[in-house]
């Protein structure tokens, strides 16, 4: 009786009642106003993520998987990569029926309404292994924003705009007075229609791979959105082309069209006749591509020899008028007695000297020795070092050892001593037949300690006053 008392004690109290009442209007408020940012005591599976734009993506907006809502952003904040790329970085408070995502799992910001609203939808991938609590979805992990509808109609700038006024007002100006025109072309469409029945079929049928022609024009338009920008200016450019085939399509344009039919007639008739000379002329632009490519580089050249010989060719006429009487001497001489006999005696001669000829000429064609042996005579009193010039002596002490070259020796100096070895080579190799290739004389290499006697090691190839080739 004392606790029933108590309780209607309680309940008959008004201000108590009225306590009670506003304490759980208040929790209800709070609990109202912090549903989005979840409710309290209850566990959740905080992750972090990074997107590159969160563009109007913000606190309290929702996390959903599948269209379910899941989550919710707890917080949006700039952040600067590491190689200088700014993006934004995501707090993201989820459900624990979502834990553990996948680390292969994607997350793309979407619109949830046309007014802007946006929430982050995550799809979830395929791999065993999760994000644990507090981890970070990586940058490449975020998929490009769909487009908005507002992005869409900021295509229709003014410059478009007036493009579209312009292009509907040349469709009404095209279509304007050709109704008969139409008609006729719809009435013929029928017939259209029905010849193009069999070329429909064969497009649809699976042999033809007619997805597989959307499938690749789908890769050529992924392949080209690059290039948008450079599309876009081979438009302009088009445009301005165009424009100029416009003012000349009367009379000239029109008249080539009308005169194309016998044109191709008198080409079906010639070329037939020209495809040998054609397939000659390939032959011999082949052959000459070769030529041309050497005269391309060559063309310096034959442009100053050009220059050089245009006083050569004015000089010529004089050159000329003398070759008549210079040929008629010569056949003179030829008719001489004992010309021929002294050409023979020539040729053996010739003959003779072919092979000391043969050995002796590398010695200037290859090392260019003989110009040398000239440049330095002519040049003795002028050139040498710091001890007097070439026709000038140096005295110097003779290293000491068995066989130096202080008195008679009975064997080529060879030691002890470091400075007492012989260097002696009578034939240096010159590219002579039997002989290496190298300039072996005026290249040997001074080498202390050791006795070389013949041919040694060949050091060089040119010689002073020679372009080493390549």
């Amino acid at each position: 009786m004392r606790n029933r008392g108590g309780i209607q004690g309680v309940a008959s109290s008004p201000i108590l009642v009225g306590a009670v009442t506003v304490l759980v209007i208040i929790v209800a408020v709070f609990l109202a106003y912090n549903a989005n940012n979840g409710l309290p005591f209850v566990s959740t599976y905080n992750l972090h993520a990074k997107v590159p734009n969160a563009d109007a993506l913000v606190k309290g907006n929702e996390v959903r998987i599948g269209g379910v809502r899941v989550g919710i952003v707890k917080s949006v904040v700039p952040v600067q990569e590491a190689d200088g790329q700014v993006a934004a970085e995501l707090d993201l408070s989820l459900d624990k029926s979502a834990e553990p995502l996948p680390v292969d799992s994607t997350i793309m910001i979407r619109p949830k309404s046309a007014l802007g609203l946006k929430y982050l939808q995550v799809i979830p991938g395929d791999s065993s292994k999760g994000f644990e609590a507090g981890a970070t979805i990586p940058l490449k992990a975020a998929r490009p924003e769909p487009v908005d509808i507002d992005e869409f109609f900021d295509m229709f700038d003014e410059p478009t705009r007036k493009a579209i006024q312009r292009n509907q007002a040349g469709f009404g100006n095209a279509l304007a007075g050709r109704g008969v025109s139409i008609n006729e072309a719809f009435g013929s469409l029928r017939s259209f229609v029905v010849h193009a029945q069999p070329a429909l079929e064969t497009i649809v049928a699976p042999s033809s791979n007619f997805g597989g022609f959307w499938r690749a024009l789908e890769n050529l338009s992924a392949t080209v959105a690059p290039v948008a920008e450079q599309q876009a200016s081979m438009f302009v450019a088009l445009d301005r082309t165009f424009a100029a085939f416009a003012r000349v399509s009367r009379p000239y344009i029109q008249e080539t069209i009308s005169k194309s039919p016998s044109t191709l007639d008198a080409a079906n008739a010639d070329l037939p006749v020209l495809r040998p000379f054609l397939h000659d002329s390939e032959r011999f632009f082949a052959a000459l591509k070769p030529g041309t490519k050497a005269l391309a580089e060559k063309s310096p050249v034959i442009a100053e020899a050009l220059h050089a010989g245009v006083p050569v060719l004015n000089a010529s006429p004089v050159f000329n008028n003398q070759l008549e009487p210079t040929a008629q001497a010569l056949v003179d001489f030829q008719e001489s007695t004992g010309v021929f006999n002294g050409l023979n005696l020539l040729i053996d001669t010739n003959k003779l000297l072919k092979p000391s000829l043969r050995f002796i000429a590398p010695a200037q064609t290859t090392c260019n020795y003989v110009t040398l042996a000239f440049k330095n005579l002519s040049n003795a009193n002028g050139e040498g070092n710091g001890q007097g010039n070439w026709l000038n002596f140096i005295s110097f002490e003779v290293p000491d050892g068995p066989n130096s070259e202080s008195g008679p020796a009975s064997a080529p100096a060879n030691g002890p001593e470091p400075d007492n070895h012989l260097h002696f080579n009578p034939f240096p190799n010159t590219e002579a037949p039997g002989q290496r290739a190298g300039c072996e004389a005026g290249n040997e290499k001074y080498q202390p300690g050791t006795t070389v006697i013949g041919p040694g090691a060949i050091w060089g190839k040119t010689t002073r006053g020679q372009v080493k080739s390549e």
